[in-house]
C-alpha cells in the first residue's frame, strides 16, 4: 500500500522534514506544488555579496542568475580598447635651448627658445605666416609717361606708396599717418583712387599681349555717396525714424489693398466670362437638332453639362450608380452657398430633392448651377457698390478737409451704414495732414464690417429673387 511519501514523490511535492517523516500531505502541497520548488531553486542559485563590496558595484558585476561573474578579467582581443603607449622602448629625443631670428623682422633681433636638437639651424617655422602685400614699384620714366597727374605731385605719390608698403594697404591707418602739413589734405577715397588708378595703369602697360588682365577698379564717387548716405542715416532724429516707419506701414497697407482689389476684379471678370459662356452654350444647344440615340448610348452620356456655376461630378467610369447621386452637390460648394441655394429654391417653389428621372436631374442641376452663378454675381455687385459708396464718402471727407481743393460732390443714392462708419473709423478730422493723403486708396475692412456686408448682400439677393 502506497504511503504519503510515495504520493509526494510521485507528485514531486516537497515539504518540511517533519511532514516527510510523518508521511502526511497538506492541502498547500496539493494546491501549490511549484511554489516551494521555485523557492528552493532560487535559494540554491543565489550568491552572497562579498564582504566589503558595495551593493551598486555588485549589481554591475552580477545581475543575472545564470552564471557567476568571472573572478579574473579576461582579454579576448575584441571590444573597445585602446593600445597603451609603450614607454621606454626608444631613447628620448634631446631638446636644446637655442637662439633664433624671425625673418619677418628687419632689425635682426635675437630670441631664444627650446627646440629639438635635430632642428638646429632651420628657419623659424612661423615665418611662413608673414604675408605681405605686393605694392607695385614704378620708375621715373614710367611716372612721366603714364602716371603724371596735375592734382598729384611725384613726391606726394611716392609718399602714398611708401605708406602703402609700410601699413599693408590699411588705408585708414595710411590716412592717419599721411603728412597733411607737407602735402595737400586728402580723404581716404582720394588716396584709394590714386593708388588703384596707378595700379591699373601699370598693369595695362606691363601686360603681355593676349593675356587676361585682372585690373583693380575703385569707384570713388560711389564710395563717397555711400558714406554720405550712411552718415545721414546715422544722424536721423527719433522723429524722422518714427515717420519713416509710419510711411513704410502705410505703404504696406496700400499694397495689400491694391492686391485685394485686383483679386476681386479678376474674380468678377471670371464670373462675367462664365455667365457669357454658359449663355452661349445654352443658345448653341437649343439651335442644334436633337438626334435620337439608342437607350444604351443615352445612359452613357453625361447627365449634366459642364456649367460655370457648379461643376457636378461625372459618373461615367464609376460603374453602377444611382441617378440620385448626380444631384448631390460637390464638396467645393460651401455651406453658405448651400443654405442660400436652398432658400432660393424654397422661394421659387421647387422641391429640394425631386424625383430623379433623366430629364429632371439634368434640368434640376442646370437650375441650381444658374442660381449659384446668380448668387455670386449679386454678391460681387453688392461688393462693388459698397466699395463705390465707401470711396465716395472718403472723397467727400477729403474735400471737406481741403486736401483735394475741390467742393464735395454729393453721393448719388443712399449710403449704407457700414460705408458711413468707414470715414470716422479712419480718423478723418478737419486738421488732416499726411494721414488723409496716404489713406485715400480705401480703409481696411474690419471682420465685423465684412460680415455685415456679406449678410446684407445675401439678404438682398434673396429679396430680389422674391420679386417677380
Amino acid at each position: 500500500m502506497a504511503t504519503g511519501a510515495d504520493v509526494r514523490d510521485i507528485l514531486e511535492l516537497g515539504g518540511p522534514e517533519g511532514d516527510a517523516a510523518s508521511g502526511t500531505i497538506s492541502k498547500k502541497d496539493i494546491i501549490n506544488p511549484d511554489k516551494k520548488k521555485s523557492k528552493k531553486s532560487s535559494e540554491t542559485l543565489t550568491f552572497k555579496r562579498p564582504e566589503g563590496m558595495h551593493r551598486e558595484v555588485y549589481a554591475l558585476l552580477y545581475s543575472d542568475k545564470k552564471d557567476a561573474p568571472p573572478l579574473l578579467p579576461s582579454d579576448t582581443g575584441q571590444g573597445y580598447r585602446t593600445v597603451k603607449a609603450k614607454l621606454g622602448s626608444k631613447k628620448v629625443r634631446p631638446w636644446k635651448w637655442m637662439p633664433f631670428t624671425n625673418p619677418a623682422r628687419k632689425d635682426g633681433a635675437m630670441f631664444f627658445h627650446w627646440r629639438r636638437a635635430a632642428e638646429e639651424g632651420k628657419d623659424y617655422p612661423f615665418a611662413r605666416f608673414n604675408k605681405t602685400v605686393q605694392v607695385p614699384v614704378y620708375s621715373e620714366q614710367e611716372y612721366q609717361l603714364y602716371l603724371h597727374d596735375d592734382a598729384w605731385t611725384k613726391a606726394e605719390t611716392d609718399h602714398l606708396f611708401d605708406l602703402s608698403r609700410r601699413f599693408d594697404l590699411r588705408f585708414v591707418v595710411i590716412h592717419d599717418r599721411y603728412d597733411h602739413q607737407q602735402f595737400k589734405k586728402r580723404s581716404v577715397e582720394d588716396l584709394k583712387e590714386r593708388y588703384y588708378h596707378i595700379c591699373a595703369k601699370l598693369a595695362n602697360v606691363r601686360a603681355v599681349p593676349g593675356t587676361d588682365l585682372k585690373i583693380p577698379v575703385f569707384d570713388a564717387g560711389h564710395e563717397r555717396r555711400r558714406k554720405e548716405q550712411l552718415e545721414r542715416l546715422y544722424n536721423r532724429t527719433p522723429e524722422q525714424v518714427a515717420e519713416e516707419e509710419y510711411l513704410l506701414q502705410e505703404l504696406r497697407k496700400i499694397e495689400a489693398r491694391k492686391k485685394e482689389r485686383e483679386k476681386r476684379s479678376q474674380d468678377l471678370q471670371k464670373l462675367i466670362t462664365a455667365a457669357d459662356t454658359t449663355a452661349e452654350q445654352r443658345r448653341t444647344e437649343r439651335k442644334a437638332p436633337k438626334k435620337k440615340l439608342p437607350q444604351k448610348k443615352e445612359a452613357e452620356k453625361p447627365a449634366v453639362p459642364e456649367t460655370a456655376g457648379i461643376k457636378f461630378p461625372d459618373f461615367k467610369s464609376a460603374g453602377v450608380t444611382l441617378r440620385s447621386q448626380r444631384m448631390k452637390l460637390p464638396s467645393s460648394v460651401g455651406q453658405k452657398k448651400i443654405k442660400a441655394l436652398e432658400q432660393m429654391l424654397l422661394e421659387l417653389g421647387v422641391e429640394l430633392s425631386p424625383t430623379p428621372t433623366e430629364e429632371l436631374v439634368h434640368m434640376f442641376n442646370e437650375l441650381r448651377s444658374d442660381l449659384v452663378l446668380l448668387y455670386e454675381l449679386k454678391q460681387a455687385c453688392a461688393n462693388c457698390e459698397y466699395e463705390l459708396q465707401m470711396l465716395r464718402h472718403r472723397h467727400e471727407a477729403l474735400a471737406r478737409a481741403g486736401v483735394l481743393g475741390a467742393p464735395a460732390t454729393p453721393a448719388s443714392g443712399p449710403a449704407p451704414a457700414s460705408a458711413e462708419s468707414a470715414a470716422p473709423e479712419s480718423g478723418l478730422a478737419p486738421d488732416l495732414t499726411k494721414d488723409t493723403i496716404i489713406d485715400v486708396v480705401g480703409a481696411p475692412l474690419t471682420p465685423n464690417s465684412r460680415k455685415r456686408r456679406e449678410s446684407a448682400s445675401s439678404s438682398s439677393s434673396v429679396k430680389k429673387a422674391k420679386k417677380p
